[in-house]
């Protein structure tokens, strides 16, 4: 692998280097080719070209903020990877805020001994990433942990973004009888994940749904503004994301299980594994809490979008049993709890 088929202005000094070394995040020579020869190519605009310590710029209006760091193993996974779940994670917690997200910064801490080969191609990702959701990658950081001091590596994006006037996505603008639209089948990057770490193999194979999540937020808004909560079901799955939204809005929720789309194959390595699909992560669905009168208007939106194909309506808000989320099942219902503890570990 070279450079040039990386889509990279890559000069070989960088290349010399078969694998991540200390001196890499020392601060001096090997750590400037890092910089000058992978991360600014590959990320390459006016403010990070600067390589000062931060970045300056004008941002009009509400602005929101947001950090999140990115452990998942194994490193590369079907459907993706840490590079692109790193990006993707951020622009979703900006969107979950209804905000368009702008800039985010890339703090990597890198094991001695990663294969430099691994380090481009997870860069790569990450560049294909902000191209994809229209975000610019603007400071970064890079140290570098000695060998048996990390796991390859760790990444952590920060992220800002800019609230248009008059958008409010709060818990607390949520009513009784206010519709609970899901974006996309559930459970496939957990499953992914965990397809990866025990080799199950399936004839049809397990993808991770990781993907910005910005393009369906802002074609959800034109559609209405009426749009009371998002929320992505990452760690915890949907079951803990809703009850998130339960106790924060003081209300409860009841939704349907029959409603709720999953996959056969994800049915069937929560089946081998004992795990339940309700709780499994997803990177790439959403949850959205919508008043009744622009619930049709928004899901029409949500399924002409490629993000939105698959969305549905799976339940309601309701003034019973606040703060708690029931599961109408085809033998009654059931209390649907947030996760007790970690069902998979390094899933995000």
């Amino acid at each position: 692998m070279n450079g040039n088929e990386l889509g990279f202005s890559c000069p070989l000094p960088l290349q010399k280097y078969e694998r991540i070394l200390t001196a890499h995040g020392g601060g001096g020579l090997l750590s400037r080719q890092l910089i000058e020869e992978l991360f600014l190519p590959a990320f390459d605009n006016p403010l990070l070209r600067s390589l000062h310590d931060g970045a300056v710029f004008s941002a009009g209006g509400r602005l929101a903020f947001t950090t999140d760091s990115y452990v998942v193993s194994p490193i590369f996974f079907p459907g993706g990877d840490i590079g692109e779940l790193a990006v993707n994670g951020t622009v979703n917690d900006l969107a979950m805020c209804g905000a368009q997200p702008l800039y985010l910064s890339v703090g990597m801490i890198l094991e001695e001994g990663l294969l430099m080969e691994e380090l481009i191609r997870v860069v790569r990702s990450m560049q294909r990433a902000a191209e994809k959701a229209g975000v610019t990658i603007v400071t970064g950081d890079t140290k570098v942990v000695e060998r048996g001091k990390g796991d390859k590596i760790f990444i952590n994006t920060s992220g800002i973004g800019v609230v248009p006037a008059g958008r409010d996505v709060a818990a607390a603008n949520c009513r009784p009888g206010d519709r609970i639209i899901l974006s996309a089948d559930i459970g496939r990057h957990g499953a992914a994940i965990m397809a990866a770490r025990e080799g199950l193999e399936f004839e049809s194979a397990i993808q991770s749904d990781t993907a910005p999540l910005n393009g369906l937020v802002e074609a959800m808004f034109q559609a209405s503004a009426e749009i009371r909560m998002l929320r992505d079901p990452t760690r915890g799955g949907l079951s803990s994301a809703l009850n998130e939204i339960a106790q924060s809005a003081g209300l409860g929720i009841v939704i349907d299980e029959s409603q709720i789309p999953i996959q056969e194959s994800v049915r069937s390595v929560c089946e081998i594994l004992g795990l339940d699909p309700l709780y499994m992560a997803n990177e790439g669905a959403l949850i959205a809490v919508v008043s009744p009168q622009a619930t049709d208007a928004v899901l029409e939106a949500m399924r002409k979008h490629p993000q939105g194909v698959g969305a549905a309506v799976i339940g309601a808000m309701t003034e019973e049993h606040s703060d708690r989320v029931l599961l109408q099942t085809a033998f009654g219902k059931r209390i649907l709890d947030m996760i007790s503890g970690e069902q998979l570990p390094r899933i995000c």
